[in-house]
């Protein structure tokens, strides 16, 4: 649909349910919101079992109904995964609290003084496919910056949703707050409802692939934080090391195709043609399909002539596009042209070429020498992300707490009032005062 419709009466209950549980979490002292989050990682560990066997049956599930290998990847849980997600929520709990952290103060006048805090940005949709661990990822950050969140999980991680959800309101309960800032929703009516409740969610934030993004996009009023395409690029420069550029290129296709952090493209300076050859054979080795320009075909053992589409193609698989330049500037242009301002990295051995690419490619996450994997909110040090971001208003890469905060502003006075101030009266002093 491309407009919003009405939302129902059942929507509206639960919104403003989640609204009410808000106003308590947000309020709440930091350090009780650090004490849930611990107490959220004991659950985990607690409940180990029990959320390993919910998956368990969504997985058999999926099974049965013939989901790709990819996405039942994607949807399996394992003690290791739970492992990482109960450091990452321990993690945020030791962070300092940023409710109410000042980000300026001035004196307007004697005994009037004005503060910028932070604040919780308040109700939090946020609608995901296939990674159950997106559940404490998004709920421990919610608890962080005291934000409520709807959880729209897919269907095929429907009982694995359902127990990770319990652990996050059962989390609230022990540290004495409202369970309803939590709030699991199931079924595609009950999320469309909910898009029209613009009067009570402030952000939704999409978690999936391409076309989900951009029909949420399409079908609300409320603003949609997130990435249509993760269409990245790994450029390999003249003096480009060639056992490096093999490491990255290795890491940045295979480490996780489905993931939107993987490289979809490989531009390779001309002069580095001569190298090309045994890092191709090591993509193609690990089950890599390349598709080269015709400088790079001769050099790609197994590859396939590419097309004018495969430059702006994001594959989700283990399929790599391959183009020669002549530049740095024929790269970053390239990637201007056909990116889609996610991730992008160089291998260079120059520094100043280095430099030059992270100054001028305009994308949320730039590298040099590096994988375009480490663009992620938990290898960011972040705990956790809600999702990345690609938009140039409010959060931009991986949005972890600060990216779900927004501010407020604090007027303490004594008494003063705003005639007083103008021609002939009182004059502003507007003094920057140090910041607590």
């Amino acid at each position: 649909m491309s407009e919003s419709q009405p939302s129902s009466p059942a929507a509206h209950q639960t919104a403003l349910r989640a609204r009410d549980g808000q106003r308590s979490l947000g309020s709440a002292p930091g350090e009780t919101r650090s004490q849930t989050l611990h107490h959220l990682a004991d659950l985990l560990a607690e409940r180990q079992e029990t959320l390993l066997a919910a998956n368990r049956e969504d997985l058999d599930r999926a099974a049965e109904q013939g989901l790709a290998p990819a996405l039942l990847h994607r949807l399996e849980l394992t003690p290791a995964k739970l492992a990482t997600l109960t450091e990452g929520v321990r993690q945020l709990a030791r962070e300092s609290d940023p409710i109410g952290f000042a980000m300026r103060q001035t004196e307007l006048d004697t005994g009037l003084i004005l503060r910028q805090v932070r604040s919780p940005i308040g109700l939090l949709l946020v609608i995901f496919e296939s990674r159950p661990d997106a559940v404490i990822q998004i709920g421990s950050l919610a608890l962080r910056s005291g934000n409520a969140v709807l959880l729209k999980g897919g269907s095929e991680a429907l009982k694995s949703n359902r127990a990770l959800i319990d652990c996050l309101r059962a989390a609230l309960l022990r540290g004495s707050l409202a369970e309803e800032a939590v709030q699991g929703i199931e079924g595609r009516d009950a999320a469309r409802a909910l898009l029209a409740c613009d009067h009570l969610i402030d952000l939704v934030i999409p978690r999936g692939s391409n076309q989900l993004v951009r029909s949420i996009q399409s079908s609300t009023r409320i603003p949609v934080l997130g990435h249509a395409d993760g269409i990245c690029h790994l450029y390999l420069d003249a003096e480009a090391d060639p056992e490096m550029a093999t490491r990255l290129a290795l890491d940045s296709k295979c480490d996780y195709p489905a993931a939107c952090n993987a490289a979809e493209t490989l531009l390779v300076h001309r002069a580095f043609l001569p190298h090309l050859g045994p890092l191709a054979t090591a993509l193609d080795q690990a089950g890599v399909e390349l598709r080269a320009d015709r400088e790079a075909l001769p050099h790609c053992p197994g590859a396939t002539a590419a097309t004018e589409e495969d430059w702006g193609t994001e594959y989700g698989n283990l399929t790599l596009a391959v183009r020669t330049v002549d530049s740095l500037e024929q790269a970053i242009d390239h990637i201007h042209r056909h990116g889609s301002a996610h991730t992008d990295a160089i291998v260079t051995e120059n520094g100043e070429t280095g430099r030059r690419f992270l100054d001028q490619v305009d994308s949320a996450s730039v590298f040099w020498n590096a994988s375009t994997r480490f663009a992620d909110g938990y290898r960011y040090g972040l705990g956790a992300e809600v999702g990345i971001s690609t938009s140039r208003i409010h959060a931009r890469g991986p949005v972890g707490v600060e990216g779900l905060l927004t501010t407020r502003w604090l007027l303490e006075g004594q008494g003063q009032v705003a005639s007083d101030y103008g021609e002939g009266k009182r004059h502003f002093s507007h003094r920057d005062l140090p910041v607590d």
